[in-house]
C-alpha cells in the first residue's frame, strides 16, 4: 500500500487509538483532579500521534526518522506515567495492562517503520 497521507501510516492510526485510550483513562475520577499526572500523560500520547504526523512532512527520510524516535521515546513515556496512575489507583490493573500493551504495540511499530525507511534509504544508495 503506498503512503500518501500520515493517516494511511498504520503507526499513526495505533497512536491515535492510543491517544483515545489515555483520554478516556484519564476522565476516571482520582485521574482527572491529578491535572499534573493528566497533563503529562495526555501530552505524551498526543506527541505519538503527532510526531509521526510532523516527520511525515519532513524534507528528508532521516528527518522523518527522527520525528518517529520522538513519537516512539513519547509511547515509552505513557508507559511509566501508568506505573504512577497505577499506583496513585487511578486505574485499574486491567486498564493499566491495556493501555500499556497498546503503547508497546504503537512503539514496535513505530520501530518498524523506521527500520523500513532506512532500508529504503539504503537500497536507494546501492
Amino acid at each position: 500500500m503506498k503512503i500518501e497521507r500520515f493517516e494511511d501510516i498504520e503507526a499513526w492510526q495505533l497512536a491515535r487509538e492510543l491517544t483515545r485510550k489515555v483520554y478516556s483513562l484519564t476522565k476516571n475520577a482520582g485521574f482527572a483532579r491529578d491535572f499534573g499526572l493528566k497533563r503529562q500523560i495526555q501530552d505524551a500520547a498526543g506527541s505519538s500521534m503527532h510526531n509521526i504526523s510532523e516527520g511525515f512532512d519532513s524534507e528528508t527520510n532521516p528527518e522523518f526518522v527522527r520525528f518517529l524516535r520522538y513519537a516512539k521515546r513519547s509511547c515509552t513515556e505513557v508507559q511509566s506515567e501508568l506505573y504512577v496512575a497505577l499506583d496513585q489507583q487511578y486505574i485499574t490493573n486491567i486498564e493499566f495492562q491495556d493501555v500499556y500493551d497498546h503503547a508497546g504495540r504503537t512503539r514496535a511499530a513505530i520501530r518498524g517503520f523506521i527500520k523500513y525507511l532506512q532500508a529504503y534509504k539504503q537500497q536507494k544508495e546501492s
